[in-house]
């Protein structure tokens, strides 16, 4: 994609970029989200937790979600990191500074989208293996992740390069997929679609919060799709292609398959990669948020 004209000189400022440098972690732990989801807890095998652990790598708004119950992780014990918001967080390597192109865009996609003038911009932190947000801890094994709780994105600066590695999604647009994914979830904070959600999976058995938040991160899909499709004039021959193939790599059932060989539908909390790819696609191709509407029917 081309974004490099959107950089005025104040991109940190722009995006509310910081750089979280120096933390260590005394454990693995999850960050929580703001209340419970709800979905019960039984025991998990290795097979599982590598699953949500794996599934959380990729576009997971909360790995403690996965864990149903929004219950309070064990503590860690943390050495608070330095944040860095001096200007420089975003140029700190090439993979942060298109981070924050690729959310500056978004931001100035969505706020067109909020007529009302409430949309408000989500800050993005990076960090290096373990960081703080204000859902708790922040670890490279989550992967990015959005926290409600301070309307902030967290990514892990190496990240890009599990995906490209492990997940074989290269290319600057799989990137860019990640960062406009996790804005779709802070457009669905702000809408209340987030809230609604976990409140309906307070309710609901553990399956059925499993399918309500399958159809929350296939919004954000869309919503993906929705930003690229308005954009489309920064985008270059074989950026869609890059995505649906990320798309792809990411589906619950290819993971699964991949991870313990055979998939669990009704463990699901993304989608399948045929879901995944569907979604994109249709916000690739209308372009219209009101299309993504993951809940109907």
């Amino acid at each position: 994609m081309r974004l490099d004209d959107l950089d005025d000189g104040n991109l940190d400022d722009d995006v509310g970029a910081e750089y979280q440098r120096g933390g260590r972690g005394g454990g693995f732990g999850f960050p929580m989200g703001g209340g419970g989801m709800g979905v019960g807890r039984g025991s998990m095998g290795c097979g599982t937790i590598l699953i949500m652990i794996v599934a959380a790598l990729i576009f997971g708004v909360n790995p403690a979600d996965m864990m149903g119950g929004g219950q309070q992780a064990a503590p860690t014990q943390q050495v608070a990191p330095s944040a860095s918001s001096d200007g420089t967080a975003c140029n700190t390597n090439e993979a942060t500074r298109f981070s924050c192109l690729v959310l500056k865009s978004n931001n100035d996609t969505w706020e067109k989208q909020f007529t009302d003038g409430s949309y408000r911009r989500p800050g993005i932190v990076f960090y290096d293996r373990n960081g703080q947000s204000g859902c708790g801890a922040a670890q490279s094994a989550m992967g990015p992740f959005y926290c409600p709780a301070d309307q902030k994105i967290y990514l892990d600066t190496t990240f890009y390069q599990e995906l490209q590695q492990r997940f074989g999604a290269a290319g600057d647009f799989a990137q860019a997929y990640v960062i406009a994914h996790e804005a779709g979830h802070h457009v669905q904070h702000l809408t209340g679609v987030a809230d609604k959600v976990r409140n309906a999976q307070a309710r609901a058995s553990r399956t059925q919060g499993n399918q309500l938040q399958v159809r929350m991160e296939l919004q954000a899909d869309c919503y993906a799709g929705v930003w690229a499709a308005q954009n489309r004039q920064r985008m270059e021959p074989g950026d869609v292609e890059e995505g649906l193939r990320a798309a792809h790599a990411i589906g619950d059932d290819v993971l699964q398959k991949q991870s313990q060989g055979v998939v669990v539908e009704s463990s699901f909390t993304h989608g399948s990669a045929e879901q995944r790819m569907s979604w994109l696609k249709r916000g690739l191709q209308t372009g219209d948020p009101e299309q993504c509407d993951t809940f109907a029917g």
